[in-house]
C-alpha cells in the first residue's frame, strides 16, 4: 500500500471507532436498520460470488433505477451491483444480478474480490474503493459522472485529493460540458459528453387509478417543510379551483410526521383526509400516499405536479421525466443543483420560492402540459463496456 493510501487507510479505521456509538444508535432507526449494519458491520454483507464479472457502483433509489436500459444493452449474467442507500438495494435487487451494500472504507482491501470492470455512477468518489480496485487489476469507468455548480469550489479545494483519485479512472462519461470542464480541473482524463443517462430510462406505471372527476394535483417526492409550503398554498388554491391534493414524501420513515401534519390542516380547514394504506382510497381531499413504488402511479393521473427536493437549499431537487412523461403540469423549487441537467430537456416548468406556490398553481391553467426532449445515445457506453475482456 502506498504511504498516502496507508495514511488514508488508518485515518479510516480511527473515523469508525470514534463514529461507533452514532452508528449503533442510527442502526436502530428504520431508514438504516438494513444499510448501516451491512455497510459498517457487514452483516448479510459477504464478498461476491465470484471475480471477474462487470461491477456496477450506485447511490441511491434513482441511479439504480438508471441502469436499466444499460444492463438490457449489456446482456451478460455476470453483473454485480452495490448500493449505499436502503431503496436503492430494493431496487437493484430487482435486477438479475448479485447485489450487495458497499461497506465502508476500511473494508474494502479485505472485502473487493477482483472485478474486470467496475462502473460508478454520478459522484461516488470513494478513495479507498478506487484505490484497491485499481490495485487488484480492475479498471474503472464513470458513467453520468457531474460535480454540481454548488459543489464545485469544494472539490476544487482539494483538487489534489481528487486527482489522486481520478488517475485511476479509465474513462469518464459525463452529463455535461460544464461536468467535462469540472472533471478536467481536476485532473480526469479521456472525458467524453453523453448526457444524462436517465433520459433512456423507460418511464412505466405499475398500476392504474381512477383518475379523479376534479383536478389532481400531486407532491412528489417531499422533503421537511416542503408539505407545510404546499398545503398552505392548497388552502388557498381551493379557494378558486375544486381540486385534490396527494403528497408523496421522499422518505418512507416521515410518513407518520406527514399524515399528522396533513390532520392538522384537515380539521382546521374542514377537508377530507386519507391515508392510503389504511383506506385505499384517492378520492379525498387530502391523501397521503404512504406506500413505495407508487409515485409514477399517481403522476399518471395527476394535472399538477410539485416536485420536492427542490423548495430547500440542501436537497438539490428531483427528477422531472416522470411527471413530464405523464403530461403533468410542473412546478418546482429553485434550487434543483443535482438535477440541472435533466432539467434542460423539460419544458414548460415553473420554478418559484416556498411563498410564490399558490400564484404558480394559479397560472397552471393557462400553460401549457410539461414535455421531454429526449435525445440520448449509450451506444459508446455499451461498446466500451464489451470490449473490456
Amino acid at each position: 500500500m502506498k504511504p498516502f493510501a496507508l495514511l488514508y487507510y488508518i485515518l479510516s479505521v480511527v473515523l469508525y471507532f470514534v463514529a461507533l456509538p452514532l452508528l449503533i444508535y442510527l442502526s436502530f432507526k428504520q431508514k438504516y436498520r438494513r444499510s448501516i449494519p451491512s455497510r459498517f458491520f457487514l452483516f448479510n454483507n459477504s464478498r461476491f460470488n465470484n471475480e471477474n464479472g462487470i461491477w456496477f457502483h450506485v447511490c441511491s433509489l434513482g441511479e439504480a433505477r438508471a441502469l436499466k436500459p444499460i444492463l438490457d444493452l449489456v446482456k451478460t449474467s455476470d453483473i454485480k451491483i452495490t448500493t449505499i442507500t436502503q431503496t436503492g438495494q430494493d431496487e437493484a435487487r430487482k435486477y438479475k444480478a448479485d447485489v450487495r451494500y458497499l461497506p465502508y472504507e476500511m473494508f474494502l482491501p479485505f472485502w473487493i474480490k477482483k472485478q474486470k470492470l467496475l462502473i460508478v455512477l454520478e459522484a461516488e468518489f470513494w478513495f479507498m474503493l478506487f484505490s484497491v480496485v485499481a490495485a487488484k487489476g480492475g479498471r474503472i469507468i464513470l458513467l453520468n459522472a457531474r460535480i454540481s455548480e454548488k459543489s464545485v469550489n469544494k472539490y476544487l479545494q482539494f483538487a489534489w485529493f481528487y486527482k489522486k483519485i481520478l488517475g485511476s479512472v479509465e474513462m469518464v462519461y459525463a452529463q455535461s460540458e460544464a461536468d467535462k470542464n469540472r472533471f478536467l480541473a481536476l485532473g480526469a482524463k479521456n472525458i467524453e459528453v453523453i448526457g444524462n443517462i436517465k433520459l433512456a430510462g423507460k418511464i412505466v406505471k405499475t398500476k392504474t387509478y381512477q383518475k379523479p372527476d376534479r383536478e389532481c394535483i400531486v407532491a412528489g417526492s417531499t422533503h421537511e417543510c416542503e408539505e407545510e409550503w404546499i398545503l398552505k398554498a392548497f388552502r388557498e388554491y381551493i379557494k378558486h379551483q375544486d381540486a385534490q391534493l396527494i403528497i408523496v414524501p421522499r422518505h418512507p420513515e416521515r410518513f407518520d410526521s406527514v399524515y399528522e401534519l396533513m390532520q392538522n390542516y384537515s380539521k382546521a380547514n374542514a377537508l377530507t383526509l386519507c391515508r392510503f394504506s389504511t383506506c385505499q382510497d384517492l378520492k379525498s381531499d387530502l391523501v397521503l400516499m404512504d406506500a413505495m413504488g407508487e409515485l409514477n402511479n399517481i403522476y399518471a393521473i395527476s394535472d399538477i405536479a410539485i416536485l420536492g427536493g427542490a423548495f430547500k437549499e440542501n436537497v438539490g431537487g428531483h427528477n422531472p421525466l416522470e411527471p413530464a412523461y405523464f403530461g403533468c403540469k410542473i412546478i418546482t423549487g429553485k434550487h434543483f443543483f443535482h438535477q440541472k441537467e435533466l432539467f434542460k430537456y423539460v419544458h414548460h416548468v415553473q420554478y418559484v420560492e416556498p411563498d410564490e406556490i399558490h400564484k404558480a398553481l394559479m397560472a397552471c391553467g393557462n400553460l401549457p402540459e410539461s414535455m421531454v426532449e429526449q435525445i440520448i445515445n449509450l451506444q459508446p457506453v455499451i461498446d466500451k463496456i464489451l470490449e473490456i475482456k
